[in-house]
């Protein structure tokens, strides 16, 4: 099966979603809002789900909701409160995953960062100072390059503002708590070990949001899943922390020292180890990544929002640094010692071979 390194876009199904899954599927099949017993029992579990996932979130149940996927979330926060106050531009940071960017359009405006991706404070601030303002997006930690952003920092200018803060924390949720102070909170089940198709969408009491859409009845077993793997992971969460760390050292030390003209981009946390990107120059990125997925291990490069077409990052662009020639390896809890021994082994024989293969 090989090395699976690409848990940034997807972790590997927890083995409590499946045990979860399977057991809501008997029980949790009608739609919970009728009131035949079947329903009934479906809204049981559901409620159950909410619960217990808002309790991992640090919210109340009735601001969390259920969506369609990580991206669906995103879309309902953004039109939300665009509907509810009537404005439209909304400040994001210029290293935001593509669902935000999208959602926020052409009238949005891009907040640079610095060169390990983390947003500028100064600059969000002037961008904040105007009263057509919709709504700000400030992720809690970075897709790409793993850097955590200031979210408390950024929600005490958002609150001076009285602008409404959107973090999309989807790479931090399961892993570390999300500090006070946003708005709105996204976040997408497939990156903690839950089922695809289902992402979470908190709303703060007193945030002016209204739903832009009717909602979809919820897959019961999907959500059950995905409450529980959340609630597994991240009662490991500070022992993987540990874990990791020593593993993206030991990734980043290496690569420097082995790999020749690479440039290792990001700036590692202690606190969310999980991810490590490195450009290398003159390599295709396209055959880097078909050669480490013929030796065995599955990883990103190109972007990590638009990977199937490895069109240059938007998000290394910002930060300054190389955008071709990258590779992103991030871990799970899967992710043994030797694993990355293996990987570190082979790395720098492939990317010279990708080099000589494009004639330097």
């Amino acid at each position: 099966m090989g090395v699976y390194l690409d848990s940034a876009t997807a972790a590997p199904p927890h083995p409590v979603a499946r045990q979860a899954f399977l057991a809501a599927a008997d029980d949790g099949w009608a739609d919970p809002g009728r009131l035949y017993t079947p329903s009934r029992r479906a809204r049981h579990l559901l409620d159950a789900a909410r619960e217990s996932t808002a309790g991992v979130l640090g919210v109340r149940p009735d601001e969390l909701h259920f969506t369609a996927g990580g991206g669906d979330a995103v879309r309902r926060a953004v039109a939300g409160v665009r509907r509810s106050r009537d404005r439209r531009p909304v400040v994001h940071t210029a290293v935001e995953h593509s669902s935000v960017i999208k959602a926020a359009g052409a009238d949005a405006v891009a907040v640079p960062v610095s060169r390990t991706g983390v947003v500028d404070l100064e600059a969000l601030d002037r961008a904040l100072n105007s009263p057509e303002v919709a709504l700000a997006a400030v992720q809690s930690a970075n897709h790409e390059v793993g850097s955590l952003q200031p979210v408390a920092a950024a929600a005490e200018a958002c609150a001076a503002a009285g602008v409404p803060l959107l973090v999309d924390a989807a790479q931090s949720i399961g892993r570390v708590p999300v500090p006070a102070g946003w708005s709105l909170l996204a976040g997408s089940a497939r990156k903690w070990g839950g089922p695809a198709g289902v992402g979470v969408l908190a709303v703060r009491k007193g945030t002016r949001w209204e739903s832009p859409w009717d909602e979809a009845t919820p897959d019961v077993p999907a959500v059950v899943a995905a409450a529980a793997a959340l609630r597994a992971v991240a009662a490991d969460a500070a022992a993987e922390s540990v874990r990791q760390s020593a593993l993206v050292a030991e990734i980043r030390r290496t690569v420097a020292a082995t790999v020749p003209d690479v440039e290792v981009v990001g700036e590692p946390d202690e606190r969310l180890p999980h991810i490590v990107t490195f450009s290398c120059l003159y390599v295709d990125g396209e055959v880097l990544l078909q050669a480490l997925d013929r030796a065995g291990f599955a990883v990103s490069s190109g972007s990590a929002c638009t990977s199937d077409t490895l069109r240059p990052s938007h998000v290394l662009a910002a930060m300054g640094v190389l955008t071709h020639g990258n590779v992103r390896v991030s871990l799970h809890s899967g992710v043994t010692t030797e694993d990355v021994q293996r990987f570190l082994a082979v790395l720098p024989g492939l990317v010279a071979d990708a080099r000589a293969e494009a004639g330097l």
